[in-house]
């Protein structure tokens, strides 16, 4: 066998090995990534680095095999576009961990997820109590999405029947002191404006640290002189 048509082999072969590991550790190790991602980044970042360091192996080599797992990479995310079977295989279903407010542990211990990690990804969306949730989801990139019980949920402005009157995105008008001429042009706002704005709150001009136009009108102003006696971040 020729060195050339080797590094073909263990190239996809490394490939189908990566596959498989990450389909066997499941999706709590694997963060933000799906696990195509996972593989294309470890695989990517591997034959890299060695390129960088290891001298020992032809270079030559290292191109034939990085260059096959980008034509891998490229046609697999192809065929993903193309088929929502391949999307399952290459990247995984989402996987019901509470349902009805019902733990399912048989689909927890066949992914490898703890009550802990649970309990920790639902305090990271301000749960504290599992009682609360009415579903709750493992996505292939192993976030977690809930969809709390009616009766802890949110009040929005539909239910209430109102109609928030904001429109667009904050504009931030003072930065670090100095003034964002660029926002301020772009929104027909002019400099003589903000500086009566200022001069209405009875504050000096040099003493405004941020100021930002939020989406429904209102001006939000900061400064350096805070006239906090005792600021609990100070060191």
């Amino acid at each position: 066998m020729s060195e050339h048509l080797e590094v073909v082999i263990r190239s996809i072969l490394a490939f189908s090995i990566l596959l498989i590991g990450t389909r066997i550790l499941g999706k709590q190790t694997i963060s933000q990534m799906t696990l195509f991602d996972f593989i294309a980044g470890i695989s990517l970042g591997a034959i890299t680095a060695n390129l960088a360091f290891n001298l020992t192996i032809d270079i030559h080599h290292f191109l034939i095999s990085f260059f096959i797992f980008i034509l891998i990479l490229f046609v697999t995310a192809y065929i993903s576009m193309k088929s929502r079977k391949a999307r399952k295989i290459l990247a995984g279903d989402p996987t019901d961990i509470i349902q009805d407010g019902k733990i399912l542990e048989e689909n927890m211990r066949k992914m490898r997820y703890t009550l802990d990690y649970l309990n920790q990804q639902l305090r990271e969306k301000d749960i504290f109590e599992v009682e609360e949730v009415l579903y709750a989801i493992v996505e292939p990139n192993g976030t977690l999405t809930v969809l709390k019980k009616p009766l802890f949920r949110s009040v929005t402005p539909k239910d209430l029947q109102l109609q928030p009157s904001e429109k667009g995105l904050p504009i931030e008008l003072i930065m670090d002191g100095r003034v964002i001429t660029k926002n301020l042009e772009e929104h027909d706002l002019s400099l003589e404006w903000l500086k009566e704005e200022v001069k209405k709150r009875n504050v000096e001009w040099d003493n405004v640290f941020y100021a930002v136009r939020s989406s429904n009108g209102f001006l939000y102003f900061d400064y350096y002189d805070d006239n906090i006696p005792f600021p609990v971040d100070k060191e």
